[in-house]
């Protein structure tokens, strides 16, 4: 199940590829429903090769394998990734290849500190407390460690929901009511969360302190939408332009020129902190010769090589 677990993420080899490759890829086919019918699958006969290579034997002699329901249970395993990965603001397709459509909850980072100090303190202290025992004693920890997880997640749902009330509250009482309205963590804070909203002609962000249902003013930023050009036409168009609009929840195209050449950018607003503005998050850019032909494409600082059209 712990391999079974992990498996999805195998789609990180898409990588020697490119960066394009692995962006178009990342939590695809592996991380639906279907997908993880060959994922656990896979998994199944890997350990499936292990116990012949081992000459049939396990640690238990008269327990031999049932491997329909070993096959089932890393299948669940599976599902354990996709809720997961469905908590953060990057989002899943459990669905594919029947619908393209992203889902996420958006209530944790996408590395979420506090995760990390509820269940690594559960894993740790059983072996310590029975290191001088033949048999480590770990389920007590483990079902605490579970329920600190579910408390969690509940208190940051409830947070996010209050933040998303306060974002559109707040957008309709100054600019007139947005069209959509999304709400993102933070590291290290419970109250403290980035919101995004959309009108018809721009993009806003700002920050959201749930404890009072104030925006932060100083946050408050305005991200008018360029009207569409030939250039910013074609790169929608491309590959990488079609993957990252299906992708994106608040993409941001700008256009740029270097010499003769259009350099088409890509942002979706969902990652653009104000920490992180600048950088290359989870950003993409299509540079263009006067003919509209592709010259260059990068995801994020890496070059795709070749361009893919």
């Amino acid at each position: 199940m712990t391999l079974a677990a992990e498996a999805p993420d195998l789609d990180t080899l898409w990588s020697f590829k490119g960066p394009v490759n692995a962006f178009a890829h990342h939590r695809g086919f592996t991380h639906s429903f279907l997908g993880l019918v060959l994922v656990a699958g896979l998994v199944s006969g890997f350990m499936y090769l292990v116990w012949r290579l081992r000459g049939r034997r396990t640690s238990l002699p008269n327990l031999p394998p049932r491997w329909g329901w070993l096959f089932l249970f890393a299948y669940m395993a599976g599902l354990s990734h996709i809720l997961l990965d469905f908590t953060n603001s990057y989002g899943v397709r459990p669905f594919w290849p029947f619908s393209e459509r992203w889902y996420s909850w958006d209530i944790v980072f996408i590395l979420e500190p506090a995760l990390y100090l509820i269940l690594v303190p559960a894993l740790v202290a059983p072996a310590l407390v029975s290191r001088h025992k033949p048999v480590p004693r770990g389920a007590l920890a483990a079902r605490l460690a579970l329920v600190g997880v579910l408390g969690f997640y509940v208190l940051r749902d409830h947070e996010h929901r209050g933040a998303v009330d306060a974002l559109e509250t707040n957008l309709l009482e100054s600019m007139g009511m947005p069209t959509r309205a999304s709400a993102y963590p933070y590291l290290w804070t419970i109250f403290r969360w980035y919101g995004v909203g959309e009108t018809r002609d721009s993009f806003v962000s700002v920050d959201v302190d749930t404890r009072t249902g104030e925006l932060d003013s100083r946050e408050f930023e305005i991200f008018r939408k360029s009207p569409d050009t030939p250039a910013t036409l074609a790169a929608k168009r491309s590959y990488l332009g079609r993957v990252y609009l299906d992708w994106a929840k608040y993409p941001l195209v700008t256009e740029v020129h270097s010499g003769e050449d259009a350099v088409v950018d890509f942002k979706d607003l969902r990652f653009y902190y104000p920490s992180l503005r600048g950088r290359l998050t989870l950003a993409c850019s299509i540079e263009l010769n006067k003919y509209l032909q592709l010259v260059r494409e990068k995801f994020g600082p890496r070059e795709q090589p070749p361009p893919l059209d």
